[in-house]
């Protein structure tokens, strides 16, 4: 059986030995997880800590983007500087288990219709009634068969998608790429055969509250005007009170 060649995209920010740490176990497990006879991954760690050290492992990249932190256009960025027929997108706060991408690969495989699919966690989905090994999951919904954390896909639909919306620079990211995904008919699923853990936010949870409400709070202003129609004044006056609470919240940083 031929090797079938796999990119990974890891955004990191190891501003903290603890933050770094995060990414080395993600990249441990990672590397860990397939027969490389098998399964080939060609891996780009995006790191936003510019003096950070690169990170290492059997074809390991870092790449320190010059451009403002969003999570589509980092994202981007990998996709740019990678060619692999199947890419996969992931936070790097992520335990992957043995044979996890072996098992995406063969549903891919038995179902040729689909076109993207997310990897079960074992911590997240038994809490929203999903067990392992109850099949391949088709549908859109957040957290649950689109598991934002892990987005494994055909390079082949970005010539109908396009790339990334980077209007999206941390949260609705997932629910754009589900939406985009729908809109044009593109099967997704949840592979419940194929296991990835997510240990939930280590990078955003050691923000503080002003950086927390920069990267999230007009995400959901953006996301409304372009799937729900927002009216322009509508649109104007929601983007004036995020900034009005964010000066607030920044000037409460302050003292």
């Amino acid at each position: 059986m031929p090797t079938t060649n796999v990119d990974v995209i890891i955004l990191s920010y190891a501003k903290t030995p603890a933050l770094r740490s995060v990414t080395e176990a993600c990249l441990i497990s990672l590397l860990a997880s397939e027969n490389n006879s098998e399964v080939s991954f060609q891996i780009l760690v995006i790191e936003s800590q510019k003096d950070a050290l690169p990170y290492t492992g059997e074809n390991v990249r870092t790449i320190y983007p010059q451009t403002a932190f969003g999570y589509h256009a980092y994202m981007n960025i990998g996709i740019r500087q990678t060619t692999s027929a199947y890419v996969c997108l992931c936070n790097n706060d992520l335990y992957f288990h043995k044979g996890w991408a072996s098992a995406m690969l063969r549903a891919f495989s038995e179902h040729p219709e689909l076109q993207s699919a997310s990897p079960m966690c074992t911590k997240h989905h038994p809490s929203v009634g999903i067990r392992a090994h109850s099949g391949t999951i088709v549908g859109y919904e957040i957290r649950r068969e689109v598991a934002g954390w892990c987005l494994f896909f055909r390079r082949d639909i970005l010539g109908i998608t396009g790339l990334l919306d980077e209007t999206f620079k941390f949260w609705f990211a997932d629910n754009d790429y589900a939406k985009t995904l729908e809109k044009h008919r593109l099967p997704h699923a949840l592979v419940t055969s194929s296991f990835v853990d997510h240990l939930e936010s280590k990078t955003l949870e050691k923000e503080g509250e002003f950086r927390r409400r920069l990267l999230t709070s007009r995400a959901k202003i953006e996301f409304n005007r372009k799937w729900n129609h927002l009216n322009g004044w509508t649109y104007c006056r929601k983007v004036a009170q995020c900034n009005l609470k964010l000066a607030k919240c920044f000037l409460k940083s302050l003292f």
